[in-house]
C-alpha cells in the first residue's frame, strides 16, 4: 500500500516557496518615466456654481419620435463672475463628457413631466455637440425635492436675466438719448453764430448807405 506522506511534503515545500516569493525584500524600483502633474482646465474657472445636483438627462429624438438617454451625471447652473450670465452645464459622471451646455435665457420655462414629479422638461438652443441645436431636454432626479429645487432655481435665474436685460436696455436708451442731446447742442451753437454773422452783415450794409448819403450832400454843396 503506497504512502501519501511524500505528496503532503511536496505540497508543503511548494507553499513555502510561494510564500518566499511573496515576501517583501525591501527593494525599491525607481519609475522609468517621471510623470508631472498637469493642470486640467474645465472652462468653469471664472464661474460660480449656483446649484449642483445629480440627475439623468434625456433628449427627444424628433426623427425616431422617442426619448434617448444622454447620460447620468451632475447638472450645474454656473454664473459668470464678470458678465453675470448663467449657463446650464451637465457632464457624464464617468467620462466627464459634456451632455448639455447652454445659457439660461429669460424666455426659458421649465415644466413638470406629466405623470412623473421627479422629472422636468424644457426647450433650449444647446451647444454640447459643438454646434447650436434646438433641443427638448428632460431631467430625471433621484427625489421630488431635488427636482423642485432645480426648477425653482432655474426659473429664478431666468427672471433675474430678464431684469438685467431690461436694465441694459434702459441704460442703452439713456445713452442714446444723451448722445442725441449732445449732438443738438453744437447745431444750436452753429445756428447762433450764423444769426450773429447775419446781423453784423446787416449793420455793415446800413453803414455804407449812410456814407453815400453824406457824399451826395457834400457834392451838392
Amino acid at each position: 500500500m503506497a504512502s501519501t506522506e511524500p505528496k503532503h511534503e511536496n505540497r508543503a515545500e511548494e507553499e513555502e516557496a510561494a510564500g518566499a516569493d511573496d515576501e517583501d525584500t525591501g527593494a525599491q524600483v525607481a519609475p522609468i518615466v517621471k510623470l508631472e502633474e498637469v493642470a486640467v482646465l474645465t472652462g468653469e474657472e471664472n464661474e460660480d456654481p449656483i446649484i449642483d445636483l445629480k440627475a439623468k438627462l434625456y433628449r427627444f429624438d424628433k426623427d425616431g419620435n422617442q426619448w434617448k438617454e444622454r447620460g447620468a451625471g451632475t447638472v450645474k447652473l454656473l454664473k459668470h463672475k464678470e458678465t453675470g450670465k448663467v449657463r446650464l452645464v451637465m457632464r457624464q459622471s464617468k467620462t466627464l463628457k459634456i451632455c448639455a451646455n447652454h445659457l439660461v435665457l429669460p424666455t426659458m420655462t421649465l415644466q413638470e413631466h406629466a405623470g412623473n414629479e421627479k422629472s422636468c422638461l424644457w426647450h433650449a438652443p444647446d451647444f454640447a455637440d459643438g454646434e447650436l441645436k434646438d433641443e427638448l431636454f428632460c431631467l430625471r432626479f433621484a427625489s421630488i425635492e431635488n427636482c423642485k429645487s432645480f426648477m425653482e432655481m432655474f426659473q429664478e435665474v431666468a427672471e433675474s436675466q430678464k431684469k438685467e436685460e431690461n436694465e441694459d436696455g434702459s441704460t442703452a436708451a439713456g445713452l442714446l438719448e444723451k448722445l442725441s442731446v449732445e449732438d443738438k447742442k453744437p447745431e444750436e451753437k452753429n445756428e447762433g453764430k450764423v444769426e450773429d454773422k447775419t446781423k453784423e452783415g446787416d449793420v455793415k450794409d446800413e453803414n455804407p448807405s449812410k456814407d453815400t448819403e453824406k457824399k451826395d450832400e457834400s457834392a451838392s454843396a
